[in-house]
């Protein structure tokens, strides 16, 4: 039927000024809420506490907007890669990675990205479009452990704050209370650094916030992450300082490190010295190696050194496990472009 918008992906306050346009009671909207959040149908015609006459202005108006992974790879460490179709004839990738005490979902908000870094899969492909938020939210309810999950991270394809409108409304949907009402402290976006989006993204949201820094110099990212010459991390650091950091939201940084490039005792002076007065976590991630660049992994006796002096001089930091690199799942490997 032409004209049918998806129905998936709507705010409640997008359906009530549906049911407002059309005269139907307002109380419709969040009953559609429930259908779709809470109880995820699959059809219009299983809303069973709307009239028929109202189930069928909807289906004159809407498609449910849901659609299925065409593809899936799985890892030898059970990480699951997902395949999607989108609305404009392209494709994206989720992963979903399992472990004892939590089920993870890396979502896209992109078809590749505009971003350009030069260590990343996604970047070398370069934009394609941007996801609605219907399609955000298809890759958690239209996988077979959508009920497991019990993390969502947006670190897949794309920037998401390059994308801010239709993150924010996909995070609105997951965490109110008229959609899936999950807690914010369950969810985690990461962000290259753009700041007036960053800033928008602090006051309208709750949700954990990570920043991909991978150097404390700002002639050094310069080479690698060309946003560092709109938005320099000097600059970002000193925009993340007006606000606290030390309640329930967590504050991390992302730290790719490459063999005798960022690894050095200098990166670690400067480090510190960059996130003094922040309350924050870094996370020390391996370099998972793409074409057409030199870089190579640091070792993991240098992560580990990282690791321990960042904690010594009072800085939470971690060394990520990587996960799916046997089947270009891990940080920085999605791309469609080859499956396009």
């Amino acid at each position: 039927m032409k004209n049918q918008q998806p129905l998936f992906g709507n705010t409640l306050s997008e359906l009530q000024i549906f049911c407002k346009v059309y005269g139907l009671p307002s109380f419709n909207a969040k009953q559609i809420c429930e259908w779709l959040y809470k109880k995820q149908v699959s059809s219009i015609d299983e809303m069973t506490n709307l009239s028929l006459k109202t189930r069928e202005l909807l289906k004159q108006h809407f498609d449910m907007g849901i659609s299925y992974p065409i593809d899936v790879q799985i890892s030898s460490d059970g990480t699951r890669k997902y395949l999607f179709e989108t609305s404009k004839n392209g494709l994206i990738e989720a992963v979903y990675m399992p472990s004892s005490d939590r089920h993870t979902l890396c979502i896209s908000v992109q078809m590749g990205c505009r971003m350009g870094c030069d260590f990343c899969a996604t970047g070398k492909q370069g934009f394609q479009h941007n996801l609605t938020c219907g399609e955000i939210l298809n890759q958690l309810r239209s996988i077979p452990e959508s009920e497991l999950m019990t993390n969502i991270v947006y670190m897949g394809m794309g920037e998401p704050f390059d994308n801010l409108d239709e993150v924010l409304k996909s995070l609105e949907i997951l965490t109110s209370d008229w959609g899936y009402a999950w807690s914010p402290r369950r969810i985690n976006v990461s962000t290259i650094g753009l700041i007036p989006e960053m800033e928008r993204f602090i006051a309208e949201s709750e949700c954990h916030l990570a920043i991909s820094l991978h150097s404390p110099f700002d002639y050094e990212r310069q080479k690698f992450m060309p946003i560092q010459n709109k938005y320099p991390i000097s600059s970002v650091i000193k925009s993340l300082k007006k606000y606290d950091w030390s309640g329930q939201r967590r504050l991390s940084f992302e730290y790719i490190m490459f063999d005798g490039i960022n690894d050095k005792h200098t990166h670690l002076d400067e480090l510190t010295k960059l996130l003094k007065g922040l309350f924050c976590r870094v996370n020390l991630i391996k370099y998972h190696s793409i074409p057409s660049n030199d870089f190579q992994p640091s070792t993991e006796e240098r992560m580990i050194e990282f690791r321990d002096y960042l904690s010594e001089h009072g800085i939470i930091c971690t060394i990520r496990q990587s996960r799916g690199e046997d089947i270009m799942a891990a940080c920085g490997l999605l791309s469609t472009f080859s499956k396009s």
